[in-house]
């Protein structure tokens, strides 16, 4: 079976993430092909509109093989860094495609899932649907794009997420902007073949097919106390600011962070402070400076092992805390590369 699928139906082109087993986790020949098949289908006149999708009812897509990443990274292949330019390369084709791209996400939708979705134009979410940007709990950052659209997210609920790894289920996706639309996940087929065939406008065809939702999202009711704790400049002070408050947000979301990489932590502040300013060329390029400094230190080698491969869930950081991860070393995540930025073609 191939990895990913491709079939021209009626005006659309499909693409179906075909590792159910693997929660269709994404390769790097996965993504060269997603590119090439992308690439075909924006010259050509047939295709008006892409759909992507995951096969089975587990997941969309929960990300990257974080094994074959580890593997090759520990091992000083080629593989690891060159995965994550073409996956940022994938990223920017989806950003700027000239084309309606439509993702149909229910289940998870993790890391690479979220790149190969929430850059969309439209993200159709079933009931099911589970959102994460768990990295900073695997020595890592939010990337994929996290630079750009967590910073877009309402107040400071993408600080929330990318710190945390914090999961939204569909009303919150809703709320904050990673779903355009709620259609529930037995619909989903009929929508694409809705899509498909439709001479109706792409806007009503969606429309027909949405539901509302009177259930309240649950990061909108928690909107101003995540605002109040995460504006603070510093993951020193976000922490000073939960330990003053007794509510049962912040005592969870305190232990929670004393379970995330140190360095993944200080990192990710910064990264989505910065991405505030930054367009989206800009922000992948950063992702791909801090992806090479992570691959070549310690921490994403031992989230892995702790969380993936061993799982005792009890990770060996360095450094241990944040207090000892001193301004120099959170630069040096940032700086320029020898070998010049990533080129986005």
């Amino acid at each position: 079976m191939q990895d990913v699928l491709f079939e021209q139906r009626g005006r659309a082109g499909l693409i179906t993430l075909n590792r159910p087993r693997a929660l269709n986790a994404l390769t790097l020949d996965m993504v060269l092909a997603m590119r090439v098949q992308l690439d075909a289908w924006r010259d050509d006149a047939a295709v008006e509109l892409v759909v992507i999708r995951g096969a089975g009812e587990r997941a969309f897509c929960a990300g990257g093989d974080i094994r074959a990443l580890h593997d090759s990274g520990k091992a000083g292949t080629p593989y690891v860094i060159d995965f994550y330019a073409h996956e940022y390369r994938l990223n920017r084709v989806i950003k700027r495609y000239p084309k309606p791209y439509i993702a149909l996400i229910n289940g998870i939708v993790m890391g690479g899932g979220v790149g190969v979705s929430v850059h969309g134009q439209y993200r159709i979410t079933g009931e099911g649907c589970v959102f994460a940007m768990p990295e900073t709990g695997i020595g890592l950052f939010p990337d994929v794009g996290g630079t750009y659209f967590l910073p877009r997210c309402p107040g400071e609920t993408g600080m929330y997420l990318g710190l945390t790894g914090a999961r939204l289920d569909v009303t919150d996706a809703k709320y904050t902007g990673i779903a355009t639309h709620i259609v529930p996940a037995a619909q989903h087929e009929a929508l694409v073949s809705a899509l498909a065939e439709s001479s109706h406008s792409l806007e009503r065809t969606l429309a027909q097919f949405s539901i509302t939702t009177h259930d309240e999202s649950r990061i909108a009711g928690l909107q101003h106390v995540i605002d109040r704790h995460f504006a603070h400049a510093t993951v020193e002070d976000i922490v000073v600011s939960l330990e003053s408050d007794t509510s049962l947000f912040a005592t969870e979301t305190l232990k929670v962070l004393r379970t995330k990489s140190p360095t993944s932590l200080k990192v990710t502040l910064r990264q989505i402070r910065e991405g505030r300013a930054l367009g989206f060329e800009d922000c992948m390029r950063l992702e791909f400076r801090l992806t090479n400094r992570f691959m070549r230190g310690h921490d994403f080698y031992e989230g892995v092992r702790a969380v993936i491969l061993e799982k005792d869930n009890a990770p060996k950081w360095q450094p241990q805390t944040v207090a000892e991860m001193s301004s120099a070393s959170v630069d040096a995540y940032f700086a320029p590369l020898s070998e010049g930025d990533l080129e986005l073609n």
